[in-house]
């Protein structure tokens, strides 16, 4: 049997990257999946090739800083699917270098906006589902969210309250069987680090990579592999927890 046989999930920023990776693991092992990003045509060749290998899936359109939109994606997955079991929320920005006192105002607060009260606004409506049955919270933090970043003060900032939000909440819903944990990648080959609207730079990449052990950057299918374990039965006694996979960046 499948790991997520008779699961569903939901998985934002489902279109690239970790989420990409981590939507086409769920389906691969018997999860019904919901795909939900910002990028449409994306998201909708994320659930093409799902489906092309026999699996369940449809795409959601979604920009976590509407609490609207968030409601939607939940009312839409229990319309279509019935149930909700799993949500990995994992949509998030890098926002613009620079150092704390020359921050845009605005560039703060649309860091802030999209990866922690984006959590937040999915996370309420996700509970609200799991509350009577039971399920996983996955959270995508950083390694950023767990020691002080040098130009990045707002994602920095988002991370660590993102690992702060999924402690808070794992006390809270314990008791109605809802696991919630977050995940800290490393340096992952994805849009956000090696794209063509990247934030860093070849020098900047280059000075990164010295840092890890490993001397390489990490694959996205390496992040999925630690979300798919925790939101699977393997980890029934796992919750408000965060779990780095960095190449021993932060050893």
């Amino acid at each position: 049997m499948k790991v997520l046989e008779g699961k569903v999930a939901i998985v934002t920023g489902g279109a690239s990257g970790i989420g990409k990776a981590t939507a086409r693991l769920f389906a691969d092992e018997g999860a019904r999946v919901v795909v939900a990003d910002t990028d449409v045509l994306a998201g909708r060749a994320v659930v093409d090739l799902i489906e092309q290998v026999g699996g369940q899936a449809f795409f959601q359109p979604l920009d976590v800083r509407s609490d609207e939109q968030c409601a939607a994606l939940v009312a839409a997955t229990l319309a279509r699917f019935g149930q909700l079991d799993i949500a990995f929320n994992n949509a998030g920005i890098s926002g613009s270098p620079a150092l704390t006192d020359a921050q845009p105002l605005e560039q703060w607060r649309l860091v802030l906006d999209v990866n922690l009260t984006g959590v937040f606004n999915c996370m309420v409506h996700q509970l609200r589902a799991m509350k009577g049955q039971g399920g996983s919270i996955i959270n995508t933090a950083s390694i950023m969210g767990l020691q002080g970043t040098p130009g990045a003060c707002a994602y920095s900032a988002s991370k660590h309250g993102v690992i702060g939000l999924t402690r808070s909440a794992a006390l809270e819903y314990g008791k109605h069987g809802v696991r919630i944990n977050a995940l800290c990648p490393g340096y992952v080959t994805t849009p956000m680090t090696t794209g063509p609207e990247t934030e860093f730079d070849a020098r900047t990449l280059e000075l990164a990579l010295k840092r890890v052990p490993l001397r390489r950057m990490g694959e996205p299918f390496e992040q999925a592999e630690m979300v798919l374990w925790l939101a699977s039965d393997s980890a029934s006694y796992v919750t408000g927890a965060h779990f780095v996979v960095d190449g021993g960046v932060t050893a």
